[in-house]
């Protein structure tokens, strides 16, 4: 198993936060992993992107070009860039509540999450990027939730370690927001 996905958005939307959840997760599962971030030039507002393998054998390199098994989209930009660099039977997460078109390739699966409203239900907006990495999981599968859930107490300590019931609230919305046929 080999998952590379492509996790895109805009400053602010916690893109790298998923990215790294799913790494330290594939870690605490004895995986291989790789995490690549990338920041468009303005730091809060501007793009930002991460590419994640989770692998069960040594990760080649750490970019994805045209390769990825999944892309996470967070708004429509992110959307537009990478679509294309999904391979065919791929799998493509839209956060439905930003972006109000469909998916324009019809050799892969696409997810509509309302991410932002499911996180605006939940009293926090900014759990919005546990909202999608739910529903990623639910049908990617590249860690547990449970990993998921752990990296939480690893990365949340401190006073941080209130935002943990609601992340996992958020995980769980997320996943329960996929219906699959």
């Amino acid at each position: 198993m080999q998952e590379r996905a492509i996790f895109a958005g805009f400053g602010g939307q916690g893109v790298m936060s998923m990215g790294k959840l799913l790494t330290y997760a594939g870690m605490i599962e004895g995986k291989e992993v790789s995490w690549l971030p990338s920041y468009g030039p303005e730091m809060r507002g501007g793009t930002a992107n991460c590419h994640v393998t989770v692998s069960d054998t040594p990760v080649g390199s750490p970019v994805i070009t045209n390769d990825a098994t999944c892309l996470i989209a967070m708004n429509l930009p992110s959307l537009i860039k990478f679509e294309e660099d999904v391979v065919p039977n791929g799998v493509i997460f839209v956060n439905s509540s930003l972006i109000d078109r469909k998916v324009s390739r019809e050799d892969v699966r696409a997810f509509y999450v309302p991410a932002n409203e499911i996180a605006s239900e939940l009293g926090n907006l900014k759990v919005a990027n546990m909202v999608m990495l739910g529903a990623y999981l639910k049908v990617m599968h590249p860690v547990t939730e449970e990993s998921v859930v752990e990296t939480f107490h690893k990365l949340f300590t401190g006073a941080k370690e209130k935002l943990i019931p609601m992340n996992e609230e958020a995980l769980k919305r997320g996943a329960e927001s996929i219906v699959l046929a």
